[in-house]
């Protein structure tokens, strides 16, 4: 494990930029950024348009380490070159911003109220290869839709599962429950989420760290005993479709996290813009985000 990046990612000032959207996203992160499905005849031309805003973004002025600690990757971005340069590699000797994985499969139908990250029978050669390429951490995602509390402690267990075999690799996990803001009960969701969660946290080794990418609560400072706990190297909030907006004025309440922003940290930018409208738009998006996450260290 990288020492500087696990001492960035513990005491650094910043947000982490998720730049991670898989095939089942993609379409609709193009369609924001004003890339229609007429600009692209096949899956092949979608991803390359994809890596194409990627890359814009991480060649950006705007987007340094001054206010961005770290940038999740999609496995196929990992693999290509931004500048020259594979992407992990890029990120952290060009910029000092600190590399992750998205490794999960994508999500399972929903059943029982959530919806469990379908099988990753490749996960160790994905691992494998995260490491040769540089990279320090992973991240995995399900999603919960209702309050049943067998089913969100068999989502959190997963999570930990695929967590200990990132553990395993020398790998920092971020585990991503993530919560439907759509959901009438919400609140009661998060209430149980909190237990399961604190449950696996307590459950790890001393000499074991991990992360969370967790949905913005409804109640301010709700995940501070998450936060706090000693095997809990950094919270990080997800947008989860609350507009940059909210999703800053939320995370402004919440002691103790930072940004994790996707759709959020995008919303502004343009396929058509010139590049100093885009730079200027990316500008403006990462200076609120990072103010929204300022001041958010760790209290461990």
């Amino acid at each position: 494990m990288n020492v500087e990046q696990y001492a960035r990612m513990k005491n650094g000032a910043g947000f982490i930029a998720a730049l991670d959207q898989s095939g089942g996203s993609t379409p609709k992160a193009l369609a924001l950024y004003g890339v229609d499905s007429t600009m692209y005849s096949n899956e092949e031309g979608m991803f390359a348009l994809m890596h194409q805003m990627r890359v814009r973004i991480m060649t950006s002025p705007a987007f340094t380490s001054d206010r961005i600690l770290g940038s999740i990757l999609f496995e196929m971005t990992m693999e290509s070159l931004v500048d020259g340069l594979p992407a992990a590699e890029y990120l952290w000797s060009r910029k000092k911003i600190v590399p992750f994985l998205k490794v999960d499969n994508g999500l399972l139908p929903i059943a029982n109220g959530v919806s469990l990250m379908r099988p990753i029978p490749e996960l160790a050669s994905r691992l494998d290869k995260a490491k040769k390429f540089g990279i320090f951490g992973t991240k995995e995602r399900s999603v919960i839709h209702e309050p049943n509390f067998a089913a969100i402690s068999s989502c959190v267990d997963q999570q930990f599962e695929i967590a200990d075999e990132v553990l395993d690799s020398d790998l920092i996990p971020i585990i991503e429950p993530e919560v439907n803001i759509q959901s009438n009960e919400k609140r009661y969701i998060e209430e149980i989420l909190k237990g399961a969660l604190m449950a696996g946290l307590d459950a790890l080794e001393v000499t074991q760290s991990v992360m969370l990418k967790l949905t913005l609560p409804e109640e301010a400072n709700f995940y501070a005993d998450v936060i706090h706990h000693p095997r809990v190297l950094r919270v990080v909030a997800l947008s989860g479709g609350y507009s940059q907006e909210n999703a800053n004025e939320m995370l402004s309440k919440n002691d103790g996290m930072i940004a994790s922003f996707s759709r959020a940290l995008t919303e502004n930018l343009k396929y058509q813009q010139s590049e100093q409208e885009f730079n200027s738009a990316l500008d403006q998006s990462i200076e609120n985000i990072f103010l929204a996450s300022s001041l958010k260290l760790p209290h461990n």
